[in-house]
């Protein structure tokens, strides 16, 4: 606690072996986190310059790309500045707005995985109706949707831990998530209980209505032709990927934050480690590699850089 300013400082006690590997985990996340910011930027900016991509499917692409951009410059910067600090500090205010940003961008993503399969629901099952559904209109609002609805929602919790007395001050972890709730010197069953609430909203539900309209696709390709099925495994496979991948991790975290008294420090370090190392890459090599328009367009792209090279020679 500062008490000439007034400010209360969290450290950050999950690291570890510092003074050992400070420059080696400096290098490491600092190459992922520039290969994150130069794969989802690329595949993005290939969507936005090619009139030919702005259909909804690929614009909910590039909104789940832009999604894994914020969450790593969310945890990123801070990260990378306290391995090369001597100590790792954070204020409680910068600690919840982590915690904040954090957990509604990851909400974010499953809402924007559930437009996904909306979109390829209404493609698949409806297709005469595509044009009239699908419109402009329908995009923004799901966009607007998917990152208004959960920020709303996180955002209540965390203001009201904003003035919560603190008995502890060292977060076993490496970045604020949920164990910035176990500082607290009295637990709030009624924190509990909404952040539950929240957690089924932002969460389960949208995962219940992915597995509800990939159900009914699934049955509509099966009666199909083999061209539509190959069509629609062609679309519908890479956001199964990301799904699956992301629903993972996300509930590695939160098995993380409940085993963070059980597990040793090491294994506890690693383990965070991976929830934000995988996804961010994961996203632009799945929507990269296997969507053909934009894989297509990213061959192009390279090509024509060595050319100008070679031209320049």
């Amino acid at each position: 606690m500062d008490s000439e300013l007034n400010i209360t400082y969290i450290t950050l006690g999950g690291h570890v072996e510092m003074d050992k590997y400070r420059y080696l985990y400096f290098l490491m996340m600092f190459t992922v986190y520039f290969l994150i910011i130069c794969s989802n930027s690329t595949i993005v900016y290939l969507i936005w310059i090619h009139q030919i991509l702005h259909e909804p499917m690929y614009i909910f692409i590039a909104a789940l790309l832009l999604n894994s951009l914020l969450i790593s410059t969310a945890i990123y910067p801070k990260l990378l500045i306290d391995f090369l600090s001597e100590k790792q500090l954070i204020s409680y205010s910068a600690c919840l707005f982590q915690c904040f940003l954090y957990y509604s961008l990851n909400s974010s993503e499953f809402l924007l995985l559930a437009a996904m399969s909306y979109d390829r629901y209404v493609s698949i099952c409806k297709p005469l109706q595509y044009q009239t559904i699908m419109k402009k209109t329908t995009v923004r609002i799901f966009l607007a949707l998917a990152w208004f609805v959960p920020a709303c929602q996180v955002a209540l919790p965390v203001s009201l831990s904003a003035n919560t007395k603190l008995c502890n001050f060292t977060l076993k972890g490496i970045f604020c998530n949920n164990s910035i709730y176990k500082l607290h010197c009295v637990s709030s069953r009624a924190l509990t209980v909404y952040s539950v609430i929240v957690f089924f909203n932002v969460s389960i539900l949208p995962v219940l209505f992915i597995i509800f309209t990939y159900t009914k696709i699934f049955i509509v390709t099966y009666q199909s032709r083999r061209e539509v099925r190959m069509k629609a495994a062609q679309t519908c496979l890479p956001h199964l990927l990301v799904l699956i991948s992301f629903s993972f991790l996300f509930t590695y975290d939160v098995v993380i934050v409940k085993l963070e008294l059980e597990l040793p420090k090491t294994i506890h370090f690693i383990m965070t480690l991976q929830v934000i190392l995988y996804h961010p890459l994961f996203n632009p090599i799945i929507y990269g590699l296997k969507m053909k328009e934009i894989y297509n367009h990213i061959r192009r792209l390279f090509c024509q850089r060595k050319l100008h090279q070679h031209i320049k020679k």
